[in-house]
């Protein structure tokens, strides 16, 4: 197998679909800071230019291109961009994605086959034509596929299948390019519930105003996981402890799972607010909104222990260790102050 050696993300080049919102956005915005150079790609070129004056003004180089990648020749386009202004490009991010949440009987087949256009196959055009580039000079493709590529839930069941399809697409991937001893890590992350404006992007068949299930965490989270394995070669990684133990749980305990399902994240997803009117959700159309956060009411996660500890296990103990000391030792001298008082 070829080792596979990335560069420092201040010499890199990131192309970053879905880069006007949410975690594309945050990630972009994370990148430039550390010294990447950008190619931002989405649908709304408002945003996109927006975005890319922030980083000019900030002394960041980067480019937009207005593209839906739901079209293989918008695809083409971006990484055409990417090589005409900057050589190429060194890591490929494959993050636009919608969602519609409802009963699968409910939704029509056109919403479904218009999600699959973009979280699959707009996806599986991105990774081949960042493939196509890589494999003579090296590089990382990172696809974002969910916690639902591992366990399904209740009420997206399209945007579930979509992730499904999305890890097994991956999967093979990986092992094509590594067959082949090409130079190219291939990464899946996975990220549980974000507080991204997912849930109002998406088209909605619920009767009520669809929330986020479970423990929430920020799209920063899941920026700094993809950011690592930019620069470190990952197999794949998910975002949240909460994320790998539904996905355990699944594997393990599959009619369990069905009946937590059922009972918890059908009720989970649903709120007591009416549903709002979606004149542009962004199943066919962009918001035009350069929007990190997603308003969610409850408490949001900055961190994630397990996720530090899978990409950094060695810092992580190393802390773990430190605090275990420090706290033996404060609980020795209390120890010690409490004999002598006696």
């Amino acid at each position: 197998m070829a080792r596979i050696k990335l560069k420092p993300l201040k010499e890199q080049v990131i192309v970053i679909t879905g880069a006007s919102s949410g975690i594309g956005l945050v990630t972009a915005r994370m990148a430039t800071k550390q010294g990447a150079r950008l190619v931002v790609a989405a649908r709304s070129e408002e945003s996109l230019k927006r975005l890319v004056e922030e980083m000019s003004a900030s002394g960041r180089e980067a480019i937009y291109v207005t593209a839906d990648v739901s079209r293989s020749e918008d695809v083409e386009r971006i990484a055409q961009a990417a090589i005409e202004r900057f050589g190429g490009f060194d890591t490929w991010v494959n993050n636009a994605a919608v969602s519609i949440y409802g009963k699968l009987v409910d939704v029509a087949l056109e919403d479904m086959r218009r999600l699959f256009e973009t979280n699959f196959w707009g996806l599986v055009y991105g990774a081949l034509t960042a493939a196509r580039h890589l494999k003579t000079k090296g590089g990382t493709i990172i696809n974002v596929g969910s916690t639902l590529s591992e366990r399904a839930i209740p009420l997206q069941g399209a945007y579930c299948a979509s992730k499904h399809a999305v890890k097994a697409f991956t999967d093979s991937l990986r092992m094509e390019l590594e067959a082949e001893n090409a130079p190219v890590s291939v990464t899946l992350v996975k990220p549980g519930s974000v507080d991204t404006p997912y849930r109002h992007h998406a088209k909605n068949y619920l009767p009520s105003e669809p929330k986020n299930p479970g423990l929430v965490y920020s799209p920063n989270v899941v920026a700094e996981a993809i950011l690592h394995c930019a620069v470190y070669p990952e197999r794949d990684v998910f975002v949240g402890g909460g994320s790998k133990g539904i996905a355990f749980l699944g594997n393990y305990a599959p009619r369990l799972t069905d009946k937590i399902m059922e009972r918890v994240v059908i009720p989970g997803q649903q709120s007591d607010e009416p549903p709002r009117p979606r004149e542009a959700h962004g199943l066919y159309k962009a918001s035009g909104e350069l929007q990190e956060r997603g308003g969610h009411p409850g408490h949001v996660a900055n961190f994630s222990l397990y996720t530090k500890s899978r990409l950094h296990p060695l810092t992580t103990a190393a802390v773990l260790a430190g605090t275990g000391v420090a706290l033996a030792a404060m609980w020795g001298g209390n120890g010690k102050r409490r004999r002598r008082r006696r």
